[in-house]
C-alpha cells in the first residue's frame, strides 16, 4: 500500500480507493453518513493513529477509522485485541462492527468495537458464495484450490468449531435456437474455501479473472 508523507496525505490516492468498489457492497454507510444508533453497525477503512493504553480493566486500544468519506475515533477492550491478531496497526485496512457513542468531548460519534476482520474474513463473513464462470473456458481444479486455500476453522467459547470460508457456485449460460438460459449450480460444502486475495487471484488465474466474483447478499 501508498506510504503517507510526512504532512499526512496519500502520494498516490487513498488508501481505502484500492478497495472501496468491493467493501461498498457489504458495507453501504460511509462513515461521514453515520447517525446515532442503538443498533451494530459494520464500518470499514484505513486505521491510523493506533495506540494501546491501560486502562483498570485491562488494555485499550484507541485508533482512528477513515474510509476516505470522513473518520471516526474507535476503541477495542482487551478481549478484542487479542482476538483480531495484530489487525489495528497503522494503514492497516480492517471492517469492524460496534455500537455507536456520542463522544461529548468532540461533539461527534465514535466506536466501540465488538469484532474485527480482515478483507478475506469480511469476505467469508458477508459474502454468499464464489460465482464461477464455467462457459467455454478452463475448468478450475476445486479440489486444488480447497487444498490451497482452505477454510479457517475458528473454536468458539462454546467449543463449537466453525467453519469460515465461501462455498462455490458455477455459473452456466447456454444459448440455442435464439433462446438463452443462465443457471447456476452450487457446489458441495467440500467446496468451501478462505477468500483471499491470493485466492481469488488463483481462482482467477484458472478461470480467468472476468469468470470469477464474490457475490454478496445484496451486491
Amino acid at each position: 500500500m501508498q506510504e503517507k508523507t510526512a504532512v499526512g496525505f496519500y502520494l498516490s490516492g487513498h488508501l481505502f480507493d484500492e478497495v472501496q468498489q468491493e467493501v461498498r457492497r457489504f458495507v453501504r454507510t460511509p462513515i461521514a453518513e453515520l447517525a446515532d444508533s442503538r443498533e451494530t453497525q459494520v464500518l470499514a477503512g484505513i486505521v491510523s493513529d493506533s495506540r494501546v493504553i491501560s486502562g483498570q480493566r485491562g488494555k485499550l486500544a484507541l485508533f482512528k477509522l477513515d474510509d476516505k468519506s470522513g473518520v471516526i475515533e474507535a476503541s477495542a477492550d482487551e478481549a478484542v485485541i487479542a482476538a483480531c491478531a495484530g489487525m489495528l496497526k497503522d494503514d492497516e485496512f480492517v471492517v469492524l462492527s460496534g455500537r455507536l457513542q456520542f463522544d461529548h468531548f468532540s461533539g461527534g460519534l465514535r466506536v466501540k468495537v465488538q469484532q474485527v476482520w480482515d478483507l478475506g474474513a469480511a469476505r467469508a463473513r458477508f459474502g454468499r458464495y464464489l460465482l464461477v464462470g464455467a462457459n467455454g473456458g478452463p475448468r478450475p481444479d476445486v479440489a486444488a484450490m480447497v487444498r490451497e486455500f482452505p477454510p479457517l476453522r475458528v473454536e468458539t467459547e462454546q467449543g463449537e468449531v466453525l467453519s469460515h470460508g465461501l462455498r462455490v457456485r458455477m455459473g452456466v449460460h447456454c444459448a440455442a435456437a435464439g433462446a438463452t438460459a443462465t443457471a447456476e449450480l452450487q457446489l458441495g460444502e467440500a467446496s468451501r474455501f478462505f477468500p483471499s486475495d491470493a485466492a481469488l487471484a488463483a481462482w482467477g488465474a484458472q478461470a480467468g479473472s472476468g469468470n470469477v466474483s464474490v457475490v454478496y447478499e445484496n451486491g
